[in-house]
């Protein structure tokens, strides 16, 4: 009967026989049968007959041999830097699994925005804490982006836009972006029914967001207005916003996670809750490398485990949405 796609039993048994391939890639970094035999710790036979039996199966030389060195072809080398790719997976999956059963440990290092971070990081870290009493963290809450590529932090989370497409990420939910003033606005406000209208009314701008004075608002599918709103005051940081805003400074558009307690406390009033904004996207971003440890993993799992919980007491601020448009922090 003849196999799907052609392939048949010889190169099923190649593909899945990683020692061969093992045993070649080792004589290929060493240059030498007598090398590799001893870094794998077994005789120079086993190691010869094996890459020779990888040569017959293919039908051809992968090797070029001599008294003093052993070096691959230009198919060898091909072969050579496919075969260390699958290796390094290999290792990786091993190395996972093993950890997977293991309890994280050590000290996680991680940054936030500094908003987003006390109103969601630092409850996720002392929950962390708690359940992992063998990790520690150092958490940097700024709203300066920290390369993740010296090495020096783990773990990112990103509030808004992605920038750094180099890096690997995954959404672990979102916000809503909240336009609101302070209740000695009340009576002004009577009177706005769309967002045309608060062109009339004081706005506080966060220089920190890519667009600060410009916003899109929808109703419906077919019922959109863009407006851009007249400053009064800029300001560069979100927490600052919040207090100029409940200071009665303007109205302003803020994040629901910023602005969710002063809202049920009565302190800050929503305007036009009718009409949306676009929401923004909540990420962790981890260093371009194929392995993360484990605590990095536990960590990520314990905040989406909040947001979540979070999502039950709210609108659904939370849930992941696409379409973020806050710029990043």
């Amino acid at each position: 009967m003849q196999k799907a796609n052609n392939v048949n039993d010889t190169s099923l048994g190649h593909f899945s026989n990683l020692k061969r391939l093992a045993y070649f890639s080792a004589v290929v970094e060493t240059g030498s049968f007598t090398a590799a035999a001893e870094r794998l710790g077994i005789t120079k036979a086993v190691v010869s007959q094996q890459v020779a039996r990888l040569e017959a199966d293919f039908r051809t030389s992968l090797l070029t041999r001599s008294t003093r060195k052993v070096a691959p072809t230009d198919a060898g080398q091909a072969f050579y830097q496919r075969c260390a790719l699958i290796l390094k997976e290999a290792a990786d999956a091993f190395d996972e699994l093993s950890q997977s059963a293991q309890a994280p440990s050590g000290t996680l290092r991680l940054t936030a925005p500094l908003d987003y971070g006390i109103a969601a990081i630092v409850p996720a870290i002392t929950a962390f804490c708690r359940r992992y009493s063998q990790c520690k963290v150092d958490a940097s809450l700024s709203d300066q982006s920290l390369d993740l590529m010296d090495g020096q932090v783990e773990l990112a989370i990103r509030v808004g836009w992605l920038t750094e497409l180099h890096l690997q990420a995954r959404q672990i939910g979102s916000f809503r972006q909240l336009l609101v003033a302070a209740p000695a606005w009340r009576s002004q406000l009577s009177g706005i029914q769309e967002p045309q209208q608060l062109r009339a009314l004081p706005f506080v701008a966060n220089t920190a967001l890519r667009e600060p004075l410009h916003w899109s608002f929808s109703r419906s599918a077919l019922e959109r207005q863009n407006v851009n709103m007249p400053s009064v005051l800029s300001l560069n940081a979100t927490m600052a916003v919040r207090e100029a805003v409940r200071h009665g400074a303007g109205l302003s558009v803020l994040p629901d996670y910023a602005v969710a307690d002063d809202l049920h406390s009565g302190r800050l009033l929503q305007v036009l809750p009718d009409w949306k904004l676009p929401s923004g996207g909540i990420h962790a971003v981890f260093p371009a490398a194929r392995f993360r440890p484990v605590k990095v993993r536990a960590f990520v799992e314990l905040l989406q485990e909040q947001l979540a919980q979070q999502e039950t007491h709210d609108e659904g601020p939370h849930t992941p949405k696409n379409g973020p448009s806050a710029a990043p922090h």
